[in-house]
């Protein structure tokens, strides 16, 4: 919004709240001093609604804090396990590279289709399976 328009609007936001609040008292129900004792009496009880409703608020940004706490452990956790087994293939790939080159240093094959050593789905899956995964 322009400042211009902006200006226009907040005016006639206040202009809007005030011809309702009056408007509200005299079309009250009620007699003038009961209306103004009933609005005392909100007054009065305003700081501790305002104390619950924020003690309310900070009960569940606690909660909040705690459950976001949760997930980012359980979610760091299952990054250690997917690096340990990332870790544990390379390993044994490198192992299963090494031995392959000692035993025959000129056959190495140049074959981009051939698979290698835990190169298969299925070895994945059961290093993933061997590791106690955290529930959600």
């Amino acid at each position: 919004m322009s400042k211009n328009s902006s200006g226009k609007f907040i005016r006639g936001l206040l202009l809007g709240t005030v011809i309702g609040g009056v408007t509200g008292i005299l079309m009250a129900p009620r007699s003038g001093r009961q209306t103004r004792q009933l609005l005392k009496k909100s007054a009065e009880a305003l700081p501790e609604l305002a104390e619950d409703i924020s003690a309310n608020v900070q009960i569940q940004a606690d909660q909040l804090s705690e459950a976001t706490l949760r997930n980012l452990e359980e979610t760091l956790e299952r990054l250690r396990l997917a690096i340990a087994v990332a870790i544990e293939a390379g390993a044994r790939e490198q192992e299963a590279l090494s031995q392959e080159y000692a035993s025959d240093p000129k056959d190495l094959s140049d074959d981009p289709n051939e698979q290698l050593p835990g190169d298969t789905p299925s070895e994945i899956d059961r290093l993933f399976s061997q590791q106690q995964e955290p529930s959600l």
